[in-house]
C-alpha cells in the first residue's frame, strides 16, 4: 500500500493525519464501504459513512458488516493515533453491540472511535456509531464496541517488502482491543 510506504518514519498520529489531509491515499476499503475519515486527535478519531443499497442484506436493511467496518476503522485508527514511529498494533478481540439497524433512511453516519486504554502491550478503544439526522447516541445508537489490541515494535517496513500485495490484510471489527508492543 502507498499509503504505508509513504508514509515511513510518521508517527501514528502524523499518519492518519496525513491521510484524513488528502496527503496519503486513503485505504481501498473506505471507497468500497463507503466512508470517509473526518478528524484525528490523539487518542481520538471520526469517520463520516452512509451505507449505499449494495451493502443490503437478504433481510432488508444494511449488513452488519458496514457499522462492524466503521467501528472498526474509527477504534483501529484511534489507537493508531497513539503510536510512535517504531510501534505497530494488531486486534485482540471485538465485540459488537447491534441496537438497531442501518437502512437507507438513515442517512450518513458518524462514527466515534476514543481509547479508553493504552499501555505499553495492550491498548483499549470503544466505538460509537451515530445517526447524523437524528443525532441518536447511546443508549439509542445503531451500533457500540470496543477493541482490544496488541502494541509490538513495528514490522511494517519489513513485512511490505516480502509481501505480495494480494496478501496484505487489514483487520475490520467494531470493538476490539489492540496490543502494543513496545521494543
Amino acid at each position: 500500500m502507498d499509503a504505508l510506504t509513504r508514509g515511513a518514519g510518521l508517527s501514528g498520529i502524523e499518519f492518519i493525519q496525513a491521510i484524513f489531509d488528502g496527503r496519503l491515499p486513503k485505504p481501498p476499503i473506505t471507497e468500497t464501504m463507503g466512508f470517509t475519515g473526518g478528524a484525528a486527535e490523539a487518542g481520538k478519531v471520526t469517520f463520516i459513512g452512509e451505507a449505499g443499497e449494495h451493502l443490503y442484506n437478504p433481510i432488508g436493511v444494511v449488513h452488519g458488516g458496514f457499522a462492524m467496518a466503521i467501528l472498526d476503522s474509527a477504534m483501529g485508527c484511534a489507537v493508531h493515533t497513539t503510536m510512535a514511529v517504531d510501534e505497530a498494533y494488531t486486534t485482540l478481540e471485538v465485540k459488537v453491540n447491534f441496537v438497531r439497524p442501518i437502512t437507507l433512511e438513515t442517512g450518513p453516519v458518524r462514527c466515534e472511535g476514543t481509547v479508553i486504554h493504552r499501555g505499553g502491550k495492550i491498548a483499549t478503544a470503544e466505538g460509537r456509531l451515530i445517526a447524523e439526522r437524528t443525532g441518536k447516541t447511546m443508549p439509542t445508537s445503531y451500533a457500540d464496541s470496543s477493541r482490544g489490541c496488541r502494541v509490538s515494535p513495528s514490522i511494517a517496513g519489513s513485512w511490505l517488502r516480502s509481501t505480495p500485495p494480494r496478501m496484505r490484510s487489514s483487520q475490520g471489527s467494531s470493538t476490539s482491543t489492540t496490543a502494543i508492543a513496545k521494543p
